[in-house]
């Protein structure tokens, strides 16, 4: 370690990076070779690819048990589960979400001629501003979508009493939440339905998918008529519909993945501990912590860059990338600040201002199971490097 530390000292300082190969957010987890081949072979002698096969119906039933509701209903990916989600609660007119998410959450509504109104975030928590929430509904509103970011519960309770309130539909996107915990309850069973990515950057991932999670038979009932074109029969369709169905093989890798879940966590947490205990000190950033009274995937390590901090965000990212850390900066610089709403929304940002001083501060730094506690060390040793040396 020390040697390596000496060269992230150099690299800070125009020399040699301190990792030969780059360091990734996002990098995949991948579960045991041998049970995914076998799932695999199982598929070759079935010959049933698609078509709600039986890896896709076992796989439901694990995600459905694990999250304690009484609906999972698999898809090809999570922003296509977001859509049929949105369809089948019937939204309209202007739907109420954060700007600081990922952009899927707003297309997902835009694609389907559906206004997305931002509302401000909790600076603190980086999730929906129940108040700014409220400052935001029209006549024309019809629904919210909270968000769950960083595995941190969104405002569930204000949230559902303010749709109660003007009733509005709530449903949540809980890409960043699978296998966490509200209030000691599994996320997944909040609001009408729940919407879940498994995409390969995710900590449990399928390759590609997306589920949505719900207790409501009947909007259940529609969602799995939606994913397949409406067809209830091999010739009757009842419903309009798409084709959103996850595959056979997407399924084994979501099998398999839910086997190391607890694995994959571990090592996530053990990443999350250390980059918590290293930067603790550096002037002008933090680790965003969580609360351990909760269940938490601790997929992300989010690092906050404070404004009177002697290095700027966007200059510390630098640093770290000229060493091969891929940090990034996370939801810059907010849906609002992206085409088409930048020109649809030109003064979104006069009613966001917490959202953009979030957007502005936070970098996510590597983390995973090709992680090491050398690496962990090295990474925070650059970013002291970078505080106490700007350029």
């Amino acid at each position: 370690m020390k040697t390596i530390r000496h060269r992230a000292d150099l690299a800070v300082n125009g020399a040699v990076p301190a990792f030969d190969e780059l360091l990734h957010v996002g990098r995949p987890n991948m579960g045991d070779r041998a049970a995914f081949m076998q799932y695999a072979a199982d598929i070759f002698d079935r010959r049933w690819l698609s078509n709600n096969g039986p890896l896709v119906q076992e796989f439901e039933g694990e995600v459905a048990r694990h999250l304690g509701v009484k609906h999972c209903v698999a898809m090809c990916n999570g922003t296509i589960a977001l859509e049929i989600a949105i369809r089948a609660l019937g939204l309209t007119g202007e739907v109420i979400v954060p700007s600081y998410t990922f952009v899927a959450t707003a297309h997902a509504l835009q694609w389907q001629s559906i206004t997305p109104v931002f509302a401000d975030v909790d600076p603190a928590t980086h999730t929906l501003s129940p108040a700014a929430v409220r400052r935001m509904i029209t006549p024309r509103t019809s629904g919210i979508i909270g968000v769950h970011l960083w595995g941190r519960g969104a405002p569930v309770e204000e949230l559902q009493e303010i749709a109660d309130e003007h009733g509005l539909k709530l449903m949540f996107d809980a890409a960043h939440a699978f296998s966490c915990t509200y209030q000691g309850r599994m996320i997944g069973s909040f609001g009408a339905c729940e919407v879940l990515s498994f995409h390969a950057t995710k900590f449990f991932n399928s390759f590609e998918g997306g589920a949505v999670v719900t207790n409501d038979d009947q909007l259940a009932e529609a969602i799995r008529l939606m994913r397949n074109f409406g067809f209830v029969d091999l010739d009757k369709v009842i419903h309009p519909g798409t084709n959103g169905k996850m595959i056979e093989i997407a399924a084994a890798m979501g099998l398999v993945n839910m086997r190391s879940l607890d694995q994959v966590i571990a090592a996530n947490r053990a990443n999350y501990v250390a980059y918590r205990e290293a930067v603790r000190g550096i002037d002008g950033v933090r680790v965003l912590e969580y609360n351990e009274h909760e269940r938490n995937n601790y997929q992300y390590v989010v690092l906050e860059v404070a404004p009177d901090c002697t290095i700027g965000r966007d200059a510390l990212v630098d640093a770290l990338r000229a060493e091969n850390v891929m940090a990034r900066r996370y939801f810059w610089p907010g849906c609002h600040k992206m085409e088409p709403y930048r020109s649809l929304f030109p003064h979104a940002g006069l009613v966001l201002p917490d959202t953009e001083a979030v957007a502005a501060s936070v970098i996510v730094l590597p983390t995973g199971q090709t992680m090491t506690p050398d690496m962990v060390a090295t990474v925070a040793q650059i970013i002291r490097t970078a505080v106490s040396h700007p350029a």
